[in-house]
């Protein structure tokens, strides 16, 4: 078995990853990145649908250390920000080892250090590989979700999650579901309807619905006033944009967008287009899944309804409790640190994770930093 030793160990080659990396390259401390895929950030090169922009402001959205170009537009593009990407690597000497699938890493008490066996992709081997530090940065993304639904192994369709859908090229003309009813769902169905898909979506919990100028708006408000007053403006402008979207099946939550943000980690919508096509029945809003038989999907309000395929747009999990054994008190049964701001980057023994805030790659930016000046901290201590 191959044996590698360095100082920080780095699971993950996504945004988190590359910024922790970079983080540390800075501050001149060996570290190594092991990647599943073949590529750093897969997910946005190989799963993100084509029309995805950057939710929030290119601002709120670099990684540390290299801002955007001014040129750059304030909603970043998805091509855009792979470019961006590809030169924060670059720039930063950030070099992933890929094809290797992690299976499992623990903390040697012993040694003190963690020990992490990792599969190459392509050799077939199985390599160890130890360090004094290990950084968590699969993030919440690592697996893409899709909900036990009755029947649905009998459905005739297609059937994809939102990280396979590129666009809605093929579905043109076809009846097609879209499952869920945040920004991917949102955007997808949008999608779907300008490539001529007879589009439905299944809306099943209350969801805010805000323009890109609102939620720039609240972002810049929040640095000045508290989050109740924020959402209070907020919402205020909202309902005089959308008016009442409950009789078009989407009901608000009882608390404003940017408390749930905080609070949850869930994400206000931002209008795309989707809520015009939905008042103008262009995109007709379902209730939940009741029982898929066949191509017909019948739904809790009764109404049956036959579809071509369904999109699943019902979000990601995490895949750490599968592979670390131990967690330093810092993760939950679902694989979610369970520990609040501003530590919640930081468990026992020297392990880390990041890209786990639900903050985007905001949060991501602050806990890369966070961690890099800890690491050397103690580093320097030694």
């Amino acid at each position: 078995m191959m044996k590698h030793e360095t100082v920080v160990l780095i699971v993950g080659a996504g945004p988190a990853g590359l910024a922790t990396s970079a983080c540390l390259n800075l501050l001149s401390i060996p570290n190594v990145i092991l990647e599943r895929d073949d590529c750093y950030a897969s997910l946005w090169q190989k799963k993100a649908y084509d029309c995805l922009k950057l939710h929030l402001a290119k601002n709120f959205c670099e990684l540390p250390h290299m801002p955007f170009p001014v040129s750059a537009p304030t909603f970043v593009p998805k091509y855009t920000f792979v470019q961006y990407l590809h030169k924060y690597v670059t720039e930063f000497n950030v070099d992933p080892l890929y094809n290797r699938n992690v299976e499992s890493a623990w903390y040697d008490r012993v040694t003190k250090r963690w020990v992490v066996k990792a599969k190459n992709g392509v050799s077939g081997l199985v390599e160890e590989y130890v360090g004094e530090f290990l950084v968590v940065a699969t993030g919440e993304n690592s697996e893409g979700y899709i909900p036990s639904v009755n029947g649905l192994d009998s459905f005739t369709g297609s059937i994809i999650h939102s990280s396979e859908y590129e666009n809605g090229k093929k579905f043109g003309y076809k009846n097609v579901l879209v499952v869920g009813a945040g920004n991917s769902g949102m955007e997808i169905a949008y999608d779907l309807f300008n490539w001529g898909a007879q589009t439905s979506i299944v809306v099943r919990s209350p969801v805010h619905v805000l323009t890109k100028e609102l939620v720039q708006l609240g972002m810049y408000l929040l640095k000045y006033l508290s989050c109740s007053f924020v959402d209070k403006i907020v919402l205020m402008f909202s309902k005089l944009l959308y008016g009442d979207l409950c009789k078009h099946g989407i009901h608000r939550p009882t608390k404003g967008p940017f408390y749930l943000k905080r609070e949850t980690g869930r994400s206000p919508v931002i209008d795309v287009g989707t809520v015009a096509r939905i008042k103008t029945r262009d995109i007709e809003v379902m209730k939940s899944i009741e029982e898929i038989k066949g191509d017909q999907i019948k739904f809790s309000n009764g109404q049956e309804k036959r579809f071509d395929a369904i999109v699943f747009a019902t979000g990601f999990t995490s895949n750490v409790r599968k592979w670390l054994k131990h967690d330093g008190g810092l993760f939950n049964e679902k694989g979610m640190p369970h520990l609040k701001s501003p530590n919640r980057w930081k468990g026992e023994h020297g392990l880390y994770c990041v890209g786990f805030a639900s903050a985007g790659l905001f949060g991501i930016s602050n806990d890369a930093k966070n961690i890099a000046n800890d690491i050397s901290q103690i580093a320097k201590k030694k």
